[in-house]
């Protein structure tokens, strides 16, 4: 087995990023990302798909990433958002990932162009020979309209660079395959696939739940580690309206919705997303108050 600098196993955070007046709300991000810090999770993901990355500048991306690094102090990894649909952008994103301090980069398959699976392997291969930073390859077909096939995942793992992928294919046979890839970690990027990825040998999840509830999705991790299925089961049970509630709308509009109602952040957006539908919002109010408000007691918040 190659020496690889793999990430801790655990929870990651997929973190939103809160505007306020259509800039960044810097006083928010520090309370949310201390209290990630707070709830023991393994590491952030800033500047990703749920932060709303492809609106942010390059500016507003490096201040949020060194506030995470500065905010974590060794204690939980930084991953830091860094993929495009153009190698030669990702590769730059990827260096100032690495400039800026951040543990890792995940790099989103490259959407829009629908490149081929060669096309993947060249791409990503560029990349982890370019830049020396651990990389997390980032499988969302439903974002991307490319689903990065087993067989090219398998070739890449080659790479030493390349450590780890965030699976949100939704298609347990092909995570189940990913799996079984030797010298590669696998992360649940579905929220509510998490404990079918840990039976799978997973090495934890990047959450969009934990921006609302890090302590209890710590918890459920935690408890699978122990042997403590049932536990974690009862946990994930405890959590399904919560996970149904982030994705009643596009990621991440409910959650910043959520996050609201908890005084954690504004709602805001940056277009073209906008907030949630009003019977949504009316919907998501009730899940605050109900199924969200009573894990919030063992969150200390």
């Amino acid at each position: 087995m190659s020496e690889k600098r793999f990430l801790p196993r655990g929870v990651y955070t997929a973190l939103v990023t809160p505007f306020r007046d259509g800039e960044l709300d810097k006083p928010a991000w520090e309370r949310l990302v201390a209290r990630q810090v707070e709830a023991g999770v393994a590491g952030l993901v800033p500047v990703g798909c749920t932060g709303e990355a492809a609106a942010l500048d390059r500016a507003e991306r490096e201040w949020l990433v060194r506030a995470c690094v500065s905010a974590a102090r060794g204690r939980c990894a930084v991953v830091a958002g860094a993929g495009s649909n153009v190698t030669r952008t990702t590769i730059a994103q990827t260096r100032d990932a690495a400039a800026w301090g951040a543990d890792a980069a995940m790099l989103i398959s490259p959407y829009y162009n629908k490149p081929q699976q060669h096309g993947l392997i060249a791409h990503y291969g560029a990349v982890a020979r370019e830049v020396d930073l651990p990389l997390v390859l980032y499988n969302v077909p439903g974002r991307t309209a490319v689903n990065i096939l087993p067989a090219t995942v398998r070739a890449l793992a080659a790479e030493p660079n390349v450590v780890a992928v965030k699976e949100a294919s939704g298609n347990l046979e092909q995570i189940a395959e990913v799996c079984g890839i030797a010298d590669l970690q696998v992360f649940s990027g579905d929220d509510g696939l998490n404990l079918d990825v840990y039976a799978l040998g997973g090495a934890g999840t990047v959450s969009v739940v934990s921006n609302l509830l890090p302590r209890t999705v710590v918890r459920t991790w935690d408890a699978w580690r122990a042997g403590e299925a049932t536990r974690a089961r009862a946990l994930a049970e405890a959590v399904r309206p919560v996970v149904e509630a982030c994705f009643r709308e596009t990621n991440p509009v409910p959650a910043k919705e959520l996050l609201s109602l908890m005084g954690l952040c504004t709602h805001d957006l940056r277009l073209p997303l906008v907030p949630a539908l009003p019977e949504n919002r009316v919907w998501l109010r009730e899940v605050h108050a109900g199924p969200l408000g009573a894990l919030l007691d063992g969150e200390g918040t």
